[in-house]
């Protein structure tokens, strides 16, 4: 899957910026230039996405103990 960044403007000037194809917290790295330039988050919501990383990297520290 490619990465997108979409970004949403409605007309009374709220954003939402969602990240697509990206895995664990990269999402949060490649999106951080349009948060600091939109200003103050006032919510956040995971995808599944973001859950993978998070999940193979529990998996491997558990089989290594």
């Amino acid at each position: 899957m490619s990465k997108r960044i979409e970004i949403i403007v409605t007309p009374e000037g709220e954003t939402t910026v969602s990240t697509r194809g990206f895995l664990g917290t990269s999402c949060r790295e490649a999106s951080a230039f349009l948060e600091k330039a939109l200003g103050e988050r006032t919510g956040e919501r995971f995808t599944a996405e973001f859950h993978q990383e998070q999940a193979a990297r529990t998996q491997v520290r558990h089989e290594r103990t």
